[in-house]
């Protein structure tokens, strides 16, 4: 059994059961970014979670609970106007510089998801953060999600690629 094997076992037992969580949802979200930069540098900038909060428009993140490992709990809080979401996820596994693994576990977003650093020539880092939800609401979120998709496909890719910039800049690890 490797550690990561061991981070997914507790979170799949770690207070609420999320055995159900851990396998993808219905609801998947992609976006990919090339950075000026060599993997283990765009990695470390990737899993300081608090720095997420630079680049990610409208989102506190914080670590509530371990050291930003593996069996870690984060918050992320999107705040616009009135409207707050609440994203809980468990670091399942790390292998840096290549992969960080979580399984979402809040109560509106759950599901598994993948941030992956590839190598490329010339110190350059291919980052896809890569999401698959299990989709609240039943049959009123699956004929929403097709709706929300779009911009939620947007939104991800801008931050991606404000998160790009900030480490070719140096504002970020």
């Amino acid at each position: 059994m490797t550690a990561g094997d061991a981070a997914e076992d507790r979170a799949a037992t770690d207070g609420a059961d999320l055995r159900d969580v851990v396998q993808p949802g219905a609801a998947e979200v992609t976006a990919a970014v090339i950075v000026e930069a060599a993997a283990d540098r765009v990695f470390s900038a990737l899993v300081s979670w608090e720095r997420q909060s630079d680049w990610i428009p409208f989102t506190r993140v914080r670590v509530v609970q371990g050291d930003g490992g593996e069996g870690s709990l984060i918050e992320a809080v999107t705040a616009v106007g009135p409207a707050t979401l609440r994203d809980e996820m468990r670091v399942v596994r790390v292998d840096a510089p290549y992969e960080v693994r979580v399984v979402h576990c809040g109560k509106l977003l759950r599901g598994p998801g993948v941030l992956r650093c590839t190598p490329l020539a010339g110190e350059r880092t291919q980052v896809v953060w890569h999401e698959w939800f299990h989709l609240p609401g039943g049959m009123a979120g699956r004929v929403a999600w097709p709706l929300l998709w779009p911009g939620s496909k947007f939104g991800l890719t801008q931050a991606l690629k404000r998160f790009g910039r900030m480490v070719e800049q140096g504002r970020l690890p």
